[in-house]
C-alpha cells in the first residue's frame, strides 16, 4: 500500500493521526506580558486536524524574546495559558509541541520587559530593522556577547522552558535552531567570533546547540524532543562560511540522542541539498517544510523521502486545512494584513469551509 498524507504515523512518542503538520509562525497575538490570550486558545484549537501543530515560538527568558507580542514560558502566568491552549488542542484529538526559540541579537529592547538584556555569543549587531508597538520601525540592537560563565545559565532556560512545557501538557518541545537566532548565531562563522571552548572549529561551534538539547532530553526524554534546521539560510542576516561541514557536524553529534524528528527546511538556493542531509542522518524521523504543494507533499511522502510534511501558509486561512485537502475542497487565501495585527481578525476568525 502506498504511504500517504493522510495515514497515522509515529514519530518518538508522537503517534500522529496524519502526517500534515503545522509549522511553526509567529502571529503576534500574546499580550504585552508575553502571555498567551483567549484568540490563542481559539485558532490553536481550530487546527487540531494536523497531525501535530508546532507552536509559533516561544521564549524560554526574557531576554530570549525580541518581536512583538511573542509569547514565553518562563513565568506562572506563561504556563497557566499554556494549559488553556494544550487542553483545547487535545480535547479535539490533536498534538502539540511547543517550539522553544530564543532569539539572540535578533531583537528590540522595545519589545522586551524593562531589566531584559539582548545578548549573543558575540557582539555583532545583525543588520535590520524591527517593528515594535511603541516606535515603530527600529534598527536590531547591538547585543552584549555571553561570557563564558553565563552560557550553562542560558542553556539551563532552555532546561526550565522544556520542563514548563511539559507541566503546560505539551506533548513534545522543538529546539528552534535557525532563522539566524541565538543557537543559529553560536552555530556560523558570521556571528560567532568567540576564540573559548564554544567558538572557532567546527566543534565548538556545535557545542551550544547539541549541549542544549541535552538539557531539553534530560527533563522530556529524546523521544519527545525535536529541533528544526535550515542550512544556509541568510534570513536575519545570518552567514557561515562552510555550511556543509558546519551541519554535518551538528546531525553527526546529534544522531545518537535519537530525537523524536529532524524538522528540516530546505533551500532550493542554497550551498546545502537539505533533504539529502536529513535522509542521511533521520531518514525514519524526518519532517520536511518549506513551500511544498499537497501534490508534491505527498509523493515525498509516498517516496519514502519524509516521514511528514509541515505547511505554514496554507493553515492560516484554512483551519479545516486537512479535512479540505481530504476532499478536495478549494483553499481560501489569508489576509497579509493581518499576520501580526493583534485580535482575533485575520487570525482565528477564519471559517471551516463547510460553514
Amino acid at each position: 500500500m502506498t504511504t500517504d498524507l493522510f495515514q497515522p504515523v509515529t514519530l518518538g512518542a508522537l503517534a500522529m493521526k496524519n502526517r500534515i503538520v503545522m509549522a511553526p509562525m509567529t502571529r503576534s497575538r500574546a499580550d504585552v506580558h508575553a502571555v498567551p490570550t483567549a484568540v490563542m486558545v481559539d485558532y490553536y484549537r481550530q487546527r487540531a486536524g494536523a497531525g501535530l501543530i508546532i507552536s509559533e515560538g516561544i521564549a524560554p527568558s526574557a531576554n530570549g524574546l525580541g518581536y512583538c507580542r511573542t509569547p514565553g514560558i518562563y513565568n506562572p502566568q506563561q504556563i497557566d495559558a499554556w494549559q488553556q491552549v494544550t487542553a483545547a488542542v487535545h480535547a479535539e484529538g490533536g498534538l502539540i509541541a511547543a517550539q522553544i526559540m530564543h532569539v539572540g541579537r535578533v531583537a528590540s529592547h522595545y519589545n522586551k520587559p524593562a531589566g531584559a538584556e539582548t545578548v549573543a555569543p558575540s557582539a555583532l549587531q545583525a543588520r535590520g530593522e524591527m517593528y515594535t508597538d511603541q516606535a515603530g520601525m527600529q534598527p536590531l540592537d547591538m547585543p552584549r556577547e555571553l561570557a563564558l560563565d553565563e552560557i550553562a545559565g542560558v542553556i539551563q532556560e532552555y532546561r526550565a522552558a522544556t520542563a514548563n512545557a511539559i507541566a503546560a501538557g505539551f506533548d513534545a518541545v522543538e529546539l528552534h535552531c535557525t532563522s539566524g537566532y541565538l543557537p543559529a548565531q553560536f552555530l556560523c562563522t558570521g556571528t560567532n567570533q568567540r576564540t573559548d571552548a564554544y567558538g572557532g572549529p567546527v566543534d565548538n561551534r556545535t557545542r551550544f546547540v547539541v549541549e542544549v538539547l541535552q538539557a531539553m532530553t534530560d527533563v522530556a526524554g529524546s523521544e519527545r524532543v525535536g529541533m528544526r534546521i535550515c542550512p544556509d539560510n541568510p534570513f536575519n542576516d545570518l552567514h557561515d562560511d562552510d555550511p556543509q561541514e558546519t551541519f554535518e557536524a551538528l546531525l553527526q553529534q546529534v544522531q545518537p540522542m535519537n530525537l523524536a524528528y529532524l524538522h528540516a527546511i530546505r533551500m532550493p538556493t542554497g550551498r546545502v541539498d537539505v533533504p539529502a542531509l536529513g535522509q542521511r542522518y533521520a531518514a525514519d524521523r524526518l519532517l520536511m517544510n518549506e513551500s511544498y504543494t499537497f501534490e508534491e507533499a505527498q509523493a515525498a511522502v509516498a517516496q519514502g523521502q519524509a516521514s511528514a510534511v509541515s505547511f505554514g501558509r496554507p493553515f492560516i486561512a484554512n483551519p479545516d486545512l486537512v479535512e479540505r485537502w481530504r476532499r478536495g475542497a478549494p483553499l481560501a487565501k489569508f489576509d497579509p494584513a493581518t499576520l501580526y495585527s493583534p485580535g482575533a481578525a485575520g487570525y482565528s476568525d477564519y471559517p471551516d469551509a463547510a460553514a
